[in-house]
């Protein structure tokens, strides 16, 4: 159901474009009855008839604004009738006869007008002769005013046109943004399962019943986090983070004391908007290369400041560090994949990602976006 109050909004902005239309095309045609009535003054002040200069503006200024309702109906012609290859001979018909008619009512009119506001000797001729003066002096210059008000009809016409498809292409390019991000983070829900399912699965094989049950009801809890936010493609920092908790707990039940875990959140950092299903391929890449190619334990350390106007993640381990097919991204897998193409198509160039090792040893992944407040 429309809202009452944006359709109260957009009448009065069409009103409001409207009334400014008008003013302008006012003062548009205010110009000629200017420059004409200054004109016929000092021709007849060097003639020693001086006429007031007064009288003649007002005369000619009522005279010209009969072209200001003449110019919106040829701007509405002019949308109505689009040109087109197959559509020229009507337009021109139409255009050709509407220039007649409005010639001719302005010559009626400018007739009517002179008997009434026209000064001495103006307005002192009769019909005929008066007539006869005004084709003389306007019918060639009312075609070319025509002409004129419909070139800019038309270049108007094309521009809205023009405007109109590049917007369409805009919303398209967007709406198909939209759907390729959506289509790669779908693409983390099958995988993140599969590798938890197939945790389950090696728990059940060791008998390990009791741990299995709690991975499953932390996938579940997982599952319901990311299903509530399945239209998201930007969320808080804490939001993203609270999910990150859960896939930790389901990955501490498969670890156990081998997986040790460091948050370091600067409280500012918790409303930012950041990607949402961001974290969780980076830790995940983390615990893949940090903690389970080792026996020993491991340290997954989560970091977020604000740093020059900007949110900047760094995500690290102490493991052993990627090989060099993996650091050079020759080998990337799904969750790093995908991550570099949604930072590519929500921010274009505006942003930083890298995954290499780290000088102090084992591996590290930096994320820096642009730190903006998130809108739930």
């Amino acid at each position: 159901m429309d809202d009452p109050a944006n359709d109260g909004t957009r009448r009065t902005r069409s009103v409001r474009l409207r009334a400014g239309l008008v003013l302008m095309l006012v003062a548009i045609w205010t110009v000629p009855a200017l420059l004409l009535a200054s004109q016929i003054h000092f021709m007849y002040l060097e003639e020693g008839r001086p006429l007031s200069w007064w009288s003649l503006f007002g005369w000619q200024l009522v005279g010209w604004l009969f072209w200001v309702p003449a110019t919106l109906l040829v701007l509405r012609l002019c949308r109505r009738f689009p040109v087109s290859r197959n559509s020229w001979a009507r337009v021109a018909l139409v255009h050709s006869g509407t220039a007649l008619v409005l010639t001719a009512l302005n010559f009626v009119f400018l007739v009517w007008e002179t008997w009434t506001l026209g000064p001495p000797p103006f307005n002192e001729y009769g019909f005929l002769p008066l007539t006869l003066a005004w084709v003389s002096q306007r019918l060639h210059l009312n075609f070319i005013i025509y002409a004129g008000m419909g070139g800019v009809g038309y270049g108007l016409e094309f521009y809205r046109r023009y405007r109109e498809r590049e917007l369409h292409a805009s919303r398209l390019e967007g709406q198909l943004a939209q759907a390729q991000l959506q289509a790669l983070k779908m693409q983390l829900h099958p995988h993140f399962l599969f590798n938890t399912l197939h945790a389950i699965a090696v728990l059940v094989r060791k008998n390990s019943n009791r741990e299995a049950v709690r991975m499953l009801v932390g996938l579940s809890d997982l599952l319901r986090l990311a299903l509530d936010n399945a239209g998201a493609q930007e969320v808080p920092l804490k939001q993203e983070l609270d999910f990150l908790e859960r896939y930790l707990d389901v990955e501490q039940i498969r670890f156990q004391d081998r997986l040790r875990v460091e948050l370091d959140v600067a409280p500012e950092t918790l409303d930012t908007s950041v990607p949402n299903l961001i974290l969780q391929p980076l830790v995940e890449n983390a615990i893949r290369h940090g903690i389970a190619p080792t026996a020993d334990a491991g340290l997954v350390r989560i970091r977020a400041e604000r740093r020059d106007g900007r949110l900047r993640v760094e995500i690290s381990d102490d493991g052993p560090g990627l090989d060099a097919a993996a650091e050079s991204g020759d080998r990337e897998g799904v969750g790093l994949s995908n991550t570099r193409k949604r930072l590519q198509r929500l921010y274009g160039e505006d942003h930083r990602f890298s995954v290499g090792n780290s000088e102090s040893g084992g591996a590290i992944a930096v994320l820096e976006i642009p730190f903006r407040p998130a809108h739930v």
